[in-house]
């Protein structure tokens, strides 16, 4: 009798200690997708300071387009919206924060790049932008080659800077700020003269009600921008579902819809969906 109440009181330790175990299986950190198995939780990387595309609003709420994107994403991956960490994803760390395990993926103005691609891989692209800048109003120049005469503004580690300075006006005092809202401060006060990235960001800043009337998009098209969603290198599992996602969102219309709502405001008309790219 001894021996076989030993006996059961082991094998109820065992089944403690695998419920134990799976229960405890998620990663409350983000960290590795597994090869894009699917998660009771998710930890995303978006930008917290571009009106339109990712914001975080004074209640600690987040909205934009691409965190309609993530969010639609993270359904379909069999995520609630109550599940989802928000990370902040600054340009010059997200390819750190993926290769760390910091977040599952970032959907975060990140254009696809083949340097980028080198760390870290993508889906999509769900958006394609053009490049642009930002100045203030009846200051705006007409062609690109009156930039190389401006004290500009980026973001250190975007591909903006990157192309200002080695392509479009490699003699221009390009000025590299951690955020694009202190490069908006810094043209607000006089610092420089023109904010240039992505016509989605700048058009999100020049809508909000505080700038109404204070800043102009140069209508410069200074290149594409093709918006892809951050993903660990070579996990093409996961890229194969994000890109699912995507497609299922281009066809029953909650992308234009998410692009009408958060864009549309700033002028933008909606597109025709870009055609994903990434692992085909």
């Amino acid at each position: 009798m001894r021996a076989r109440k030993s006996a059961t009181l082991a094998a109820s330790a065992l089944v403690l200690a695998l419920t134990a175990t799976a229960c405890g299986s998620d990663d409350s950190n983000g960290g590795s997708s597994d090869g894009g198995d699917s998660k009771d939780t998710l930890t995303i990387g978006i930008k917290y300071d571009q009106p339109g595309l990712g914001l975080q609003t004074a209640d600690n709420d987040f909205t934009g387009f691409d965190v309609d994107i993530a969010r639609y994403v993270a359904a379909e991956l069999g995520v609630e919206e109550d599940d989802i960490t928000w990370r902040q994803a600054q340009s010059p760390e997200r390819e750190n924060m993926i290769k760390n395990g910091d977040v599952d993926f970032i959907v975060a103005t990140y254009s696809i790049t083949d340097q980028r691609k080198e760390e870290v891989s993508f889906a999509g692209p769900y958006f394609v932008a053009a490049q642009d800048l930002l100045m203030r109003s009846g200051e705006s120049v007409s062609s690109e080659d009156e930039i190389g005469d401006l004290n500009l503004c980026s973001v250190s580690g975007s591909t903006s800077a990157q192309k200002i300075q080695e392509d479009i006006a490699p003699d221009a005092n390009l000025q590299p700020y951690g955020g694009y809202s202190e490069c908006l401060t810094g043209l607000e006060n006089g610092a420089v003269d023109a904010l240039t990235t992505d016509n989605t960001i700048l058009a999100g800043y020049a809508a909000q009600d505080e700038h109404q009337g204070k800043f102009e998009l140069a209508g410069l098209d200074l290149g594409p921008e093709n918006y892809g969603i951050g993903i660990p290198k070579d996990d093409t599992e996961l890229q194969e579902k994000i890109n699912a996602a995507l497609e299922k969102m281009f066809e029953d219309g909650a992308w234009a819809e998410a692009v009408e709502k958060n864009l549309g405001p700033a002028g933008f008309e909606v597109p025709d969906a870009p055609e994903i790219t990434e692992g085909k």
